[in-house]
């Protein structure tokens, strides 16, 4: 094919040229060629990494995560589009779930406990295999490398640093003995995982709030509300409350 000018792209595609230019400027979709003038031009390989990149965008991938895995010598296309399709398939039964709810509660039949059609678990769990599975980042590989057998003395000793939080509770998140909690429990994240940064630690701190299983687990290790003194310990330590 010819080569196309950021503005064909534009047009056929549309993705705004603002936001093709920012995809250029980050590495994530760079183009093909300058002209002498300086400006964009793409081709093929342009067009089908972009629909790599808006089929990530679609199942709500950050664009920094989405170009470490397109630049992973790794990356399995085939295998990549197969596991994108499975998790479309997911979140189509989702919307499909979310459907019947509304229509149960048009008719006034939704129980007060049918929430079940919320819950993105399955989807959430499928896409973070996945990710790591694609990305091959320095945290992946960091994990594999420190990845034990015995997950099991890993596992229970991260459930004693929860419930120690949850002796805890009674004081506030920014106090010196919950910060020096919070510290061990990044240390034992980086020890056993991968490098725990405050970036990553905050999202796991999200995760534990809002993925029901981690909650419900570490609720049972240090009782009621475990979970979410843990995210608001991470966030005064972190500052990004």
């Amino acid at each position: 094919m010819n080569k196309m000018t950021v503005h064909d792209v534009s047009r056929i595609t549309g993705v705004s040229i603002r936001t093709l230019r920012y995809y250029d400027k980050m590495g994530l979709l760079p183009a093909a060629e300058h002209t002498e003038a300086g400006y964009r031009l793409y081709d093929s390989a342009s067009l089908e990494r972009l629909r790599q990149i808006l089929l990530f965008r679609e199942l709500e991938f950050p664009l920094k995560d989405i170009k470490e895995i397109l630049d992973s010598p790794g990356f399995d296309r085939q295998k990549a589009l197969r596991q994108q399709k499975e998790l479309l398939l997911m979140r189509k039964e989702q919307l499909e779930r979310l459907i019947a709810l509304a229509d149960r509660m048009q008719d006034d039949r939704a129980a007060d406990d049918d929430f079940s059609a919320f819950d993105k678990a399955r989807i959430k769990e499928y896409a973070e295999r996945a990710r790591r599975e694609w990305g091959h980042t320095p945290q992946y590989a960091e994990y594999e490398k420190k990845h034990r057998t015995d997950d099991m003395t890993v596992l229970n000793d991260m459930m004693r640093i929860f419930a120690e939080f949850g002796g805890m509770k009674s004081l506030p998140p920014d106090d010196e003995a919950v910060r020096r909690q919070t510290e061990k429990l990044r240390d034992r994240i980086t020890e056993n995982f991968y490098d725990c940064t405050d970036e990553i630690l905050v999202s796991l701190a999200d995760m534990y709030v809002n993925d029901i299983r981690f909650r419900k687990n570490i609720d049972a290790a240090g009782g009621e509300g475990t979970a979410e003194f843990v995210r608001r310990a991470v966030l005064s330590v972190t500052e990004t409350e």
